[in-house]
């Protein structure tokens, strides 16, 4: 599974298995830049985050269990009633 999951670009999955549309566990591989902020008293505060890179390495499905039954949708496709 090679999608890239953006906020402004994000990807939906589909269950083929039982068709689930809505719950999933996906497992991310990101690398990012950030800016970070420490206060005089040490508080952290990370600003700015910028994706290098990000892999989806493993999505399954929350409701049975199959990551082998799962299926990437076309941006704007409307899913198939299950």
């Amino acid at each position: 599974m090679n999608a890239v999951e953006t906020q402004n670009d994000a990807v939906r999955y589909r269950c083929t298995a039982c068709g689930n549309l809505t719950r999933f566990d996906v497992v991310t591989n990101r690398r990012t830049k950030s800016f970070h902020h420490y206060t005089v008293g040490g508080d952290l505060e990370v600003e700015d985050v910028e994706v290098l890179d990000e892999q989806v390495e493993e999505v399954t499905c929350r409701w049975c269990g199959h990551g082998n039954a799962i299926e990437v949708l076309a941006p704007g496709e409307v899913p198939a009633e299950a």
